[in-house]
């Protein structure tokens, strides 16, 4: 399958995954029909990379460690809004493809599908049409704006960064560093989101991080 941008030229590329060996084997796969300009491997790598390198297309894991996809996605949209997005995914959650489109005509296709459906899912999305699994589509995709709001419910942008990085058990110390915050800070926004969703131990916070897809698990890793 050809894919080619909305100018008629090699679309370029930026790949997004934290798992090596798959990244490399998507960077040889989409090669044959695109350029790739780069591949990183964590949500906060994507959004430099995206700020240098302005690519056509991200084709993203959901679950990237320091900041997840969607919200690094979001971060790039709010200062480039018109390079797309292709979202990779293990979990089969439409409430998370729900919360994708609200970026507009993204693609948003699971990690185990063809490679021609990715394929789809770049030129769709080049063209400005959205593109979702059919093995993931919802009865009434009408109920997306419903279902991206039970998605990510109640928590605002930097709880949702310092859960994601509790979810991965990094430390006070850690979070303070990688979001330029004091530790005093961080503490303050950990002690709200355990009162705000009623966790008792670092494990519900881990959990509750898992449940919103703000940390993934691999099965095969």
């Amino acid at each position: 399958m050809e894919v080619v941008s909305a100018r008629g030229t090699s679309p370029r590329l930026l790949i997004a995954d934290d798992h090596a060996m798959f990244a490399e084997t998507l960077r040889v796969f989409l090669e044959k029909t695109a350029t790739v300009v780069g591949v990183v491997t964590d949500g906060r790598a994507m959004v430099a990379e995206a700020m240098r390198l302005h690519p056509d297309v991200i084709v993203v894991d959901v679950g990237m460690p320091l900041l997840n996809g969607l919200d690094a996605a979001r971060k790039i949209k709010e200062q480039l809004p018109n390079i797309k997005f292709v979202f990779l995914t293990m979990r089969d959650d439409p409430n998370l493809a729900a919360a994708a489109l609200e970026l507009g005509a993204i693609g948003f296709v699971l990690k185990h599908s063809a490679g021609l459906e990715l394929l789809k899912a770049v030129d769709y999305v080049l063209h400005g049409k959205p593109y979702v699994t059919p093995k993931l589509r919802a009865d009434d995709w009408v109920a997306t704006k419903l279902r991206a709001r039970q998605y990510s419910k109640d928590m605002t942008p930097r709880q949702k960064e310092v859960v994601q990085l509790l979810g991965e058990g990094r430390s006070i110390k850690e979070i303070a560093d990688i979001l330029a915050l004091s530790e005093k800070t961080v503490e303050f926004h950990k002690h709200q989101i355990r009162e705000l969703f009623n966790l008792h131990s670092t494990a519900d916070l881990v959990l509750f991080a898992v449940k919103r897809g703000l940390v993934s698990i691999n099965p095969d890793v």
